[in-house]
């Protein structure tokens, strides 16, 4: 069986994962033109895309393709910032030796770099503040370490599953860690204090966090965890549903375009000075539920007491879609109208 640290599934060799109309090319054109050499180039079409998976990319292909060395590759590397149109990876050989695989290369490049930009433009809205990677809740499982991967290239470097850190090869990137659920304080029959005890107990050398929207009376649980756990007690963070509203601002009358429902702004001022009244102002905040750069930027730029972002479904979301176009023949122009050759200087030779 051939492997490789990617974990590619063998019926890849199958062709179990190529659109029928790629089988059939790769058919037609080894059985009638199989000496014909290709140039294919992929791009997309956002601005300032944070490139990811080209190391992906160049993996599967080796593992794919029975004639690797044959072919010319040139790509960018991981983490670069590209364009609309752009060429970042550009093969040529024979059809039938990496062709096919076309739409495959799409789907890698699409995925990893809408990760990897919406993970740029959370930690740029951010400003400095840490943001955790909490996707593990927003897709299917088998994606964390690739998507992982490319939250890193977007320059996240918090996650709460070891999966997600599977590929990424920096020792600045700390072992997972993570708060409570809603799940522990249910069990717990709602008793926020003795659920967390019962975690300190369990885990003493791992940072006290409580969760205090349980009970959709952040600031009242907030002090009450507070004054339980005084200097123990390193965090609270605050997951408010964005249908509901606070106790704390359900007389609160909204100003003009004040949103109250939620994780809102007033609400996070609202428990920061209650919190530093009440003495506690070493207790920071975490907050999470529906953020992502735009609610990030609206945070910060009304100085939100925030300390720590946790992001989940807004990494994944599909922002940058890849398109591979066969552009020369033989060396020569020959390509749909509109996707002709483009020459690019910031190519690096691969293979």
């Amino acid at each position: 069986m051939k492997t490789n640290k990617y974990y590619f599934n063998e019926k890849i060799l199958n062709n179990e994962y190529l659109a029928d109309y790629f089988i059939k090319t790769k058919t037609i054109i080894e059985k009638n033109r199989p000496d014909s050499k290709i140039t294919m180039q992929f791009f997309q079409r956002t601005e300032n895309a944070v490139l990811s998976g080209m190391d992906v990319v160049i993996e599967l292909i080796k593992f794919a393709c029975k004639n690797f060395e044959e072919l010319e590759i040139l790509a960018l590397p991981e983490g670069s910032i590209v364009n609309p149109l752009e060429p970042v990876l550009r093969i040529t050989g024979k059809y039938q030796d990496f062709g096919f695989l076309e739409g495959m290369i799409d789907g890698v490049l699409s995925r990893m770099t809408s990760v990897a930009t919406n993970s740029a433009r959370i930690i740029q809205a951010a400003g400095g503040k840490m943001v955790l990677n909490m996707n593990d809740r927003a897709d299917i499982y088998f994606n964390q370490a690739f998507d992982g991967l490319a939250s890193y290239h977007g320059g996240m470097r918090n996650f709460v599953s070891l999966a997600a850190i599977e590929f990424i090869d920096d020792l600045r990137v700390k072992k997972p860690s993570g708060t409570m659920p809603h799940a522990l304080i249910q069990a717990y029959n709602g008793d926020l204090i003795a659920a967390l005890h019962d975690f300190e107990k369990t885990y003493p050398q791992a940072p006290l966090v409580a969760l205090v929207d349980y009970n959709n009376d952040c600031i009242t649980d907030a002090l009450k965890c507070c004054q339980e756990f005084k200097d123990r007690l390193k965090f609270v963070r605050v997951d408010t549903a964005k249908n509901l509203t606070d106790k704390s601002l359900q007389n609160i009358k909204p100003l003009k375009n004040q949103e109250l429902n939620g994780v809102s702004i007033e609400l996070i001022k609202k428990l920061r000075i209650s919190m530093d009244e009440a003495g506690f102002n070493h207790v920071k905040i975490i907050v999470s539920s529906g953020f992502d750069a735009k609610k990030i930027n609206e945070f910060e730029s009304q100085n939100a007491p925030v300390d720590i972002y946790g992001v989940g479904e807004a990494i994944t979301k599909p922002v940058a879609s890849f398109t591979g176009d066969s552009v020369l023949l033989n060396g020569q122009p020959q390509a749909k109208f509109g996707r002709e050759f483009k020459e690019s200087t910031r190519l690096v030779r691969i293979n």
